[in-house]
């Protein structure tokens, strides 16, 4: 139960009406009291309190100045006695409930079965739910012991029906191609005698190495052994995803020896689900190969142009004065020899010189197209066969048409030994070859024919199938991340309409849209120019075609007493050491409870997983490995880590860890220390090293170097809500739509906070119809510029002229547009593809379509709305630097926690990757969870509280570390417990 409430809080949920008070009639002193809070209590929380200390003390001082009571006297209350039993029993009629029984069972196992089982299996969750279907049903829960033992009566019978669903659709040849998978094995890579051999389910769940023509070599081979297995098309149809996933995490942990022991159909089913979830995982990173390949090929030939035009080619200095002095010489001496009259001005071999250099200028695209078409042609060629035989590709657009029907007419010739077209091929060229490079690609011969060479023409229908792939154009058949984009949508949307629009508090019709959208605009230009003359801050100049001129924020007062009270907290907790605060955190908040193995059983006794647990998890999140944590305890070896690691922590059982100890956070704070809850995040991302053979990895030509990129989501006090480990050229703005949908937690995100790479007309387009406001910290705040409703309100602003867009917004486009806009915002809400893959059809190489145009002018209006309210209010600047600056401070403390191996993700595992970042996310929330309740205990001081200023309260913040050390030898010992007083439930 909630241990913290404030005076409204109370007021609403603990006063007692006078039917309630009537029923106290009778009762004296501590049972007055008692029989007072459970009924409170039951009604909030749908069932009693199991013991006293479960009820916030707030809440029963509340209750008994209304009873007339002492509060002293509920410690007195007899929770086991005759009269609980009578009270219980008062208020389950009073409320009208009843007592659960057996003939209930039953029922609760089916409901769950059917609706709660295939989409959720966090052990918590399961009970909460169950606990509110029974509430619903005006039941009282039964006791924690024996919901537990009807959640997992509810979990075998989920799981008999579903692998004997799974299995009745399996024929007998399919169910042996899936034993095969057990029992066959492949050569090691290293051991062409095939001395060494590794089990092939184990080489098929490896992941793609870094591009390259072998790793693409390797896919294929393991996309071709998983379709052999001909799994029914129709196999997991009524089968939810997450479900699927379940069990094919299972089959990724098992050796085929423990697989084998499963009964057959719940083997079959598990085997069943990896193969068909890996086949669409390895078609998705043989795209990615052809993407990353493609770019490779054009960037390495750009890059060698340019490095022989520097080596080769030295400057001619003075050459406008030479170029006049050889003029001069020429008029001058129009009989003489070239030899006589020009080579004593400049010499023979500086004019070859500045030959050289005009001819390059006009060759430079040539030469890139002669070395990129000689890499491709000598060496990436040969995949080309490969990846038109393994992957199928699509297209729902007539514009992209040209290239579907050109790979069809490079895998027509694909072993044709003829070096061009023959000319009564109908060549696809429109849409295919790129205008500034058909005077390149097309050859004209004698007869004046076109010829057109098949390399040539295989390296423009590469690139240009690129391009339609990275915007989900052209799609692939039995992909996942690059799968037929209308799947992404809402199927019901016509249906459901009216509820989708209400989902997002959007109007049905677009012309009221359209309307509320024109008046706010007009309402913000006309303020911002009605308050400019009085703004000291913010000036419009017409330099430079109209710039805005804004003057830095003034630094604010230091806090006087923060670094007194920081000393404080190493004072009274000196060298805490950073196990001890991720142990302290577990005990009070039970985030371990979430990470359960992801077989059927666990063998391992709990008290001592949950040991291993914290171990494995301060290990990963620190980066300093598992070997290394493992030695300072003689009872544990680096063997035993690796096993819970293995089974126990995964990807979703951290997400669910993480939004359970944010919540207890949230929770624990005091509004009188930390103020009312906040509905503020900020977000920012963060490089980091890590090993580069994998398709993750990339170089950074934002920070420099090889690695990954975690995204942050931090709200106002230090607190990160979501954690997404992202490629460093992925886009800033879906991971931060993401994590505002996505971060699990109870808090509700209003107000988002970003940098300039943050945000977009797109980004401002997506935020507004999702329903929270996007204000981001632009760097370019100068060159920005503000969009009328119509051109005609011009006129009443002369003071903005010079940052006037030269058109106003295209109403009509947005109007056109506004359902199929609402329509890509409902599948983002919904979670029906991520948004990396939904954003990623709206960018410019995609310009064409209509949704993306009608989305950047709604952009355009909201940014425009943001502007005038930034420039003109200084509080809001402040505002958003100060939330920035509390995600910047996050990024600073995960050097000094992420710091084994030199911060560097040194694993190649995508998988693996996400566990670390995930482990430093929820370490991290560790360091803030405990240092909340030791400033809290703290400033429990009346005199701390008397020193505290403004300044002091402003700047107060958790994410604070000179009193922890993360080093030294790693005892973890369960029985002992920091000081911290009084702490939440």
């Amino acid at each position: 139960m909630q241990q913290h409430w404030t005076i409204e809080d109370l007021i609403d949920d603990w006063t007692l009406l006078p039917a309630e008070q009537a029923l106290l009639t009778g009762s004296q002193g501590a049972n007055r009291l008692g029989l007072a809070v459970m009924l409170k209590a039951f009604q909030h929380e749908g069932r009693f309190p199991a013991r006293t200390r479960d009820v916030p003390s707030a809440a029963v001082a509340f209750v008994a100045r209304q009873v007339g009571v002492e509060v002293t006297h509920f410690e007195r209350y007899d929770w086991r006695g005759r009269s609980s039993s009578t009270h219980r029993a008062l208020i389950r009629e009073f409320c009208g409930y009843r007592a659960f029984m057996d003939a209930d069972a039953a029922p609760l196992v089916e409901w769950l079965c059917e609706h709660v089982l295939p989409r959720e299996e966090r052990p918590d969750l399961l009970k909460a739910l169950a606990v509110d279907h029974l509430r619903d049903s005006r039941i009282e829960p039964p006791t924690n012991a024996r919901l537990e033992r009807y959640l997992a009566s509810a979990e075998r019978t989920f799981e008999t029906r579903l692998c004997e669903l799974v299995f009745s659709r399996l024929d007998p040849s399919r169910v042996q191609a899936l034993e095969e998978l057990l029992r066959a094995t492949v050569a090691a890579e290293d051991d062409p005698e095939e001395m060494d051999r590794t089990s092939l389910i184990h080489w098929l769940r490896t992941d793609s190495r870094k591009p390259g023509l072998e790793s693409v070599e390797e896919q294929i081979a393991k996309l071709g052994r998983l379709r052999t297995v001909g799994l029914p098309e129709k196999l997991f149809e009524g089968v939810p995803i997450v479900v699927q996933k379940r069990y094919r995490e299972r089959t990724g942990v098992e050796t085929p020896s423990e697989l084998r022991t499963h009964p057959e159909a719940i083997r079959a089913t598990q085997l069943a689900a990896f193969v068909h979830l890996r086949l669409a995982e390895i078609t998705d990173s043989l795209v990615d190969h052809l993407i990353h390949t493609v770019h490779k090929i054009g960037v390495r030939a750009e890059r060698r142009v340019e490095k022989r035009l520097l080596e080769e080619f030295r400057k001619t200095s003075g050459k406008e004065r030479l170029f006049e002095r050889l003029l001069e010489a020429a008029l001058e001496n129009p009989d003489g020899t070239v030899r006589e009259v020009l080579f004593p001005i400049a010499g023979e071999e500086r004019l070859r010189d500045l030959l050289k250099e005009f001819r390059a200028k006009g060759s430079y695209r040539q030469e890139v197209h002669t070395h990129l078409r000689s890499s491709y042609k000598q060496h990436y060629r040969r995949m080309i066969p490969w990846l038109l035989s393994a992957l199928e590709f699509r297209s729902n657009n007539a514009a992209h048409q040209p290239v579907i029907a050109a790979l069809a007419l490079v895998k027509r010739y694909v072993n044709s030994k003829a070096l061009n077209y023959p000319a009564s091929e109908e060549i696809p060229v429109q849409g295919v070859i790129a205008r500034n490079m058909r005077d390149l690609i097309l050859e004209t011969n004698e007869d004046g024919e076109v010829r057109l060479n098949r390399v040539n023409y295989e390296v423009c229908v590469l690139d240009a199938l690129r391009d339609a792939l990275r915007c989900r154009e052209v799609w692939v058949v039995g992909a996942d991340k690059y799968r037929d984009p209308d799947t992404d949508l809402p199927q019901d949307f016509e249906g459901q309409k009216a509820e989708y629009f209400a989902a997002l508090k959007q109007p049905q019709e677009s012309a009221e849209f359209v309307k509320g959208l024109q008046d706010r605009l007009r309402e913000a230009l006309v303020t911002f120019h009605r308050d400019l003359p009085k703004n000291e801050k913010v000036r419009v100049t017409s330099k430079d075609g109209g710039r805005f001129s804004v003057t830095p924020l003034d630094p604010q007062p230091e806090p006087p007493n923060l670094s007194a009270l920081k000393s404080e907290l190493g004072r009274q907790w000196p060298s805490t050491g950073l196990l001890d605060m991720l142990k302290e955190a577990d005990l009070d908040v039970g985030f371990t409870e979430l990470l359960r193995s992801v077989l059927t059983r666990e063998n391992l006794p709990r008290a001592e997983a949950q040991k291993r647990l914290l171990l494995c998890l301060f290990g990963l999140g620190t980066n300093t490995g598992l070997k290394r944590v493992a030695s300072g305890d003689d009872t544990l070896t680096a063997d035993h880590l690796r096993y819970v690691r293995k089974r126990y922590i995964t990807r979703e059982g951290l997400r669910a860890a993480n939004a359970q100890l944010v919540n207890a956070i949230l929770s624990a704070r005091r509004p009188d220390l930390w103020g009312e809850g906040t509905s503020a995040c900020a977000s920012d991302s963060k490089k980091f090293g890590g090993w580069d053979g994998n398709l993750r990895t990339e170089w950074s030509v934002r920070y420099g170097g090889r690695g990954v990129m975690i995204y942050w989501h931090v709200e106002r006090k230090a607190t990160c809500i979501h954690s997404l480990l992202k490629s460093c050229s992925s886009s800033e703005v879906a991971a931060m739509i993401e994590g505002v949908l996505k971060h699990c937690t109870k808090m509700e995100v209003e107000r988002q906070y970003v940098d300039s790479h943050g945000q977009s007309e797109v980004g401002f387009a997506f935020t507004h119809l999702l329903g929270f406001h996007l204000l981001p910290r632009l760097k370019d705040i100068a060159g920005q510029r503000l969009y009328l409703p119509d051109l005609a309100l011009g006129e009443q602003l002369p003071l903005l002229k010079p940052v006037i867009a030269q058109r106003a917004i295209k109403w009509e486009l947005i109007e056109q547009q506004y359902e199929p806009m609402v329509k890509y915002t409902t599948a983002l809400r919904l979670g029906l593809a991520d948004p990396e893959s939904i954003l990623r059809r709206f960018t410019q190489s995609n310009a064409q379509h209509p949704v993306y145009a009608a989305l950047k002018e709604l952009g355009k209006v909201i940014k425009t709305i943001f502007l005038c309210e930034y420039l003109g209010n200084e509080g809001l600047r402040r505002e958003i630097h100060e939330g920035l600056n509390v995600v910047e401070n996050w990024n600073a403390t995960t050097g000094f926690i992420f710091y084994g191996k030199g911060g560097e993700i040194s694993t190649n595992r995508l998988e693996d990757q996400e566990i670390s970042m995930l482990c430093l996310h929820l370490l991290q929330n560790c360091l803030v969870y405990v240092n909340t309740l030791m400033l809290q205990r703290v400033l429990e001081d009346d005199q701390w509280r008397a020193r505290m200023t403004e300044e002091d309260w402003r700047g107060l913040t958790p994410l604070i570390y000179q009193h922890v050390t993360p080093y030294g030898i790693f005892r973890l010992d369960m029985t002992t417990r920091l000081n911290l007083g009084q702490v939440a439930a």
